[in-house]
């Protein structure tokens, strides 16, 4: 079976929820969620919530489980939190959240990471997962890091990551 014949049910149009997780960003300054915003658009995508939450497990386990119980949101992404500091909790609290974890999505951002940064890019913790049938992403919080994750793996498989976690 081909790329297009495995693909050709993927979801399209797709409502992404987009966490930037950070005690200093705001929407002025927050060049990652822009970045992000502005690709999910030019993909023929939409943004269908924007927002930014302090780097604390309650903060993101909440907007977590709001975005989760909303219909009109098909996909997550949450940017930052992802490293290995006592203040990265962003993986630590939307994993147990998850119904299924994605493995192979942090191996490849990793891998693309790699590319560009290095072995530093064993430090990420980036993952994914489904969780009520939806996409759930976690992100590191650099523009360059969000560019890769979005153009080479996000963009790319999330309407086929719907269409098999609706099934």
């Amino acid at each position: 079976m081909g790329v297009e014949e495995h693909k050709k049910h993927a979801v399209k149009n797709i409502a992404f929820a987009v966490v930037v997780v950070s005690d200093t960003r705001n929407e002025e300054n927050d060049e990652s969620g822009k970045l992000m915003k502005r690709m999910i658009e030019e993909s023929g995508n939409r943004v269908g919530w924007y927002g930014i939450v302090k780097n604390e497990k309650e903060d993101i386990k909440r907007i977590a489980e709001k975005l989760l119980s909303d219909e009109q949101i098909d996909a997550i992404i949450f940017s930052g939190g992802t490293g290995i500091s006592s203040r990265d909790v962003t993986v630590d609290t939307i994993q147990p959240l998850m119904d299924k974890i994605l493995p192979g999505f942090g191996e490849m951002f990793r891998y693309f990471s790699m590319k560009e940064i290095g072995s530093a890019a064993i430090m990420s913790r980036a993952m994914a997962g489904i969780k009520n049938k939806k996409a759930l992403f976690s992100l590191p919080g650099s523009k360059n890091a969000v560019r890769v994750a979005m153009k080479e793996i996000i963009l790319k498989e999330c309407g086929h990551i719907l269409w098999e976690a609706r099934k």
